[in-house]
């Protein structure tokens, strides 16, 4: 008799609640639960009593996610305390939850990883908790059997960093495989310059805004100038500010900002994952990360085959630990696990 295997994947933010969802559709034949993002010990009261509310496990998050996981009919195990599971799958390993901490663990990157700043280096050489350093230290915890990542650029990112070499598979990742879909959307806005604004505040990061928006202007030169504000910053705030100091600009809320990508001459942005889908699609960028670099790191554009692509990283882990599953994938990818 062939059991169905139980596979738990955490959620967090939009981004990755979306990149789970998507995966889990390629492993029908085995028996899929989701979680919104969680924690434990301290950082779990912190995130009970809402003290943690600016990250992906944050409340806010959480309700989303699940409303989300919920409209499409998936089964929810809020911290996964129902069952024992195979595999877990998840986008972050900033925290290991303590019921995860088997090892029998797939790590998918989400997008761009935080700069190496002083904390980056506090976290790697005096042991302090990764989380303090932000996504700068995504893979270093090394409590995964495999990491997908987005591109071989990437692969090498993460390996001088510190992770294993033969836990990384190049496979992209959702949501940023496929960047001409959005070319195909239509949209009334055309040939005008986009500002992705960032969330830095809200993460106790440091940004000048007033310097932002008057960077923006100069390069606009003159054109239409449009901001999107980042869907987690102070939208009254960012709305004032935009207003006092370039009084001419758009603001758009709430909506998706790949379409506009698509259409704008020039993206602006920081820190953003949404400055890959502008360097795929041939765009003008700016951002605070050096554009060689950028290009490099760039995911893989492979017509949107990265959720299948992990989903067999997927079965071939619970393979490797001799458990049995019904292979319904093309196996078309062979990642070797060791």
């Amino acid at each position: 008799m062939i059991t169905r295997r139980r596979i738990l994947f955490i959620c967090g933010s939009m981004n990755q609640t979306t990149m789970m969802e998507q995966i889990s559709r390629y492993l029908p034949h085995c028996d899929c639960w989701f979680t919104p993002h969680y924690t434990d010990g301290l950082i779990g009261v912190l995130e009970r009593r809402k003290l943690i509310e600016w990250t992906v496990a944050g409340q806010g998050h959480q309700l989303r996610a699940r409303d989300y996981l919920e409209m499409l009919g998936k089964q929810i195990d809020f911290r996964g305390s129902k069952h024992m599971y195979d595999l877990v799958v998840t986008c972050s390993d900033l925290i290991v939850p303590k019921n995860i901490r088997h090892g029998r663990v797939v790590l998918v990157q989400e997008g761009m990883t935080d700069p190496e700043n002083m904390a980056y280096y506090f976290v790697k050489y005096l042991g302090l908790p990764r989380y303090l350093a932000s996504t700068s230290t995504f893979g270093m915890s090394d409590a995964y059997m495999r990491m997908c990542v987005a591109s071989d650029g990437y692969k090498q990112h993460f390996i001088r960093k510190g992770a294993r070499a033969e836990k990384l598979i190049t496979t992209g990742i959702p949501n940023f495989d496929n960047c001409a879909q959005f070319v195909q959307q239509p949209i009334e806005q055309s040939d005008f310059v986009l500002v992705a604004t960032s969330d830095a505040r809200e993460t106790f990061k440091y940004e000048h805004r007033r310097s932002t928006i008057e960077r923006a202007r100069t390069i606009a030169a003159g054109r239409r100038l449009i901001f999107k504000l980042h869907p987690n910053e102070q939208h009254v705030r960012a709305i004032s500010e935009i207003a006092r100091w370039a009084p001419e600009a758009e603001v758009i809320v709430g909506q998706p900002i790949e379409p506009l990508i698509a259409q704008c001459h020039t993206l602006i942005t920081k820190y953003s994952s949404c400055v890959y889908v502008g360097i795929a699609l041939g765009k003008v960028v700016y951002s605070d990360f050096p554009l060689e670099t950028l290009r490099q790191l760039c995911p893989v554009q492979n017509g949107g085959r990265s959720a299948e692509n992990i989903a067999m990283v997927c079965d071939e882990v619970v393979d490797s630990l001799g458990v049995r599953v019904t292979a319904t994938l093309p196996r078309s990818m062979s990642v070797g696990v060791s």
